[in-house]
C-alpha cells in the first residue's frame, strides 16, 4: 500500500483535496503523512492515524507518492530528492521540466484544481509525463475525482490556459453575480433579497448547464427566440459585446499563468 506525503498539507487546498479522498476511501488515514512549517495541521481530527511533521525530508523518506501543495514562491524553500517517487504537483505555473530539475523526479503529474474542490465540484485538468505508470495515473484520476471532475490532458501547455479558465473557480462568475446584485439593489431590492436571488439563480443555472446536453450557445438562442424579457436583456448584452471583456480577462489571466507570476 503506497504512502502519500503532502508537502503543504496544512493549507486550505490540501484540505479541500484530501478530505473527500479520505471520505471516499481513495486514501486511507494510515497511508498519509502531512508536512507544514509548524508541523501542526488542523482539519483532520476525524483521522487521528494521519502523521504530521515539519520535516519535508522525513516525509519524503516515508512516502511513495509526494504531493506538492504550496505556492509557487515557496518552492525555493523545499529541498528534497524525489527520485523514484511519483510527484503530483498542484503548484500553478511551474512546468514538469522545472520540477524534474528541482527535485530529480521523472514520474510527474501536474494538475490544476480550483476552489470548488471543497464542495467536490472542481474541474481538475491533469497532465502526466511519459514515465508515469498506468497505476500512477489510476491513483491520480481517483484522487482528483473525489473532489470533482478529473480530466486528463495530453499537452502540458494547456495547463496555463486551464489555470485561467477553470483555475479561477467561482471568481469570474462571482464578478458577474456581484454586478447583478448591485443592479438589483439599485432597482429597489433590499441587499439580503438581492443576494439570495442571485445566488439561487447561479446555482440553478450551473446545475442546468452541467446536466443539460444542450450547449450554452444553444440555450442562448432558445431564449432569444422567445423574444421576451430575457431576450431583451440578452440582446442588449450581445450588442454591448459582452464577450469582449470576458475574452480580455481570460487572456490576461493566461498571460499571467504563462509568466509564472501567480
Amino acid at each position: 500500500m503506497a504512502t502519500i506525503g503532502v508537502i503543504g498539507g496544512g493549507g486550505w487546498l490540501a484540505g479541500a483535496l484530501l478530505t473527500p479522498a479520505l471520505e471516499d476511501g481513495v486514501i486511507r488515514p494510515r497511508q498519509l503523512i502531512l508536512s507544514s512549517r509548524s508541523g501542526e495541521i488542523a482539519g483532520f481530527e476525524d483521522w487521528p492515524e494521519i502523521v504530521t511533521t515539519n520535516d519535508n525530508e522525513a516525509l519524503v523518506a516515508r512516502a511513495d507518492i509526494v504531493v506538492l501543495c504550496v505556492r509557487p514562491q515557496d518552492l525555493d524553500e523545499i529541498d528534497v530528492d524525489l527520485t523514484d517517487r511519483l510527484l503530483v504537483s498542484v503548484v500553478a505555473g511551474v512546468s514538469a521540466a522545472d520540477l524534474a530539475a528541482r527535485f530529480g523526479a521523472a514520474r510527474i503529474v501536474r494538475a490544476m484544481p480550483n476552489a470548488c474542490a471543497e464542495y467536490r465540484l472542481s474541474f481538475t485538468p491533469w497532465f502526466a509525463t511519459d514515465r508515469v505508470t498506468d497505476a500512477d495515473a489510476d491513483f491520480v484520476f481517483r484522487f482528483f475525482s473525489a473532489s470533482g471532475q478529473a480530466h486528463g490532458i495530453t499537452e502540458e501547455a494547456q495547463l496555463d490556459y486551464f489555470t485561467a479558465l477553470t483555475g479561477s473557480g467561482p471568481a469570474f462568475p462571482a464578478l458577474f453575480a456581484d454586478a447583478m446584485i448591485r443592479h438589483a439593489i439599485g432597482a429597489g431590492l433590499d441587499p439580503e433579497t438581492a443576494d439570495a436571488a442571485v445566488r439561487q439563480l447561479f446555482l440553478g443555472a450551473g446545475v442546468l448547464m452541467a446536466q443539460s446536453e444542450t450547449p450554452p450557445s444553444d440555450l442562448v438562442d432558445i431564449f432569444l427566440e422567445y423574444r421576451g424579457t430575457t431576450a431583451a436583456g440578452l440582446s442588449a448584452m450581445i450588442e454591448a459585446d459582452i464577450a469582449s471583456p470576458i475574452f480580455r480577462g481570460l487572456s490576461a489571466a493566461r498571460r499571467r499563468a504563462e509568466e509564472g507570476l501567480l
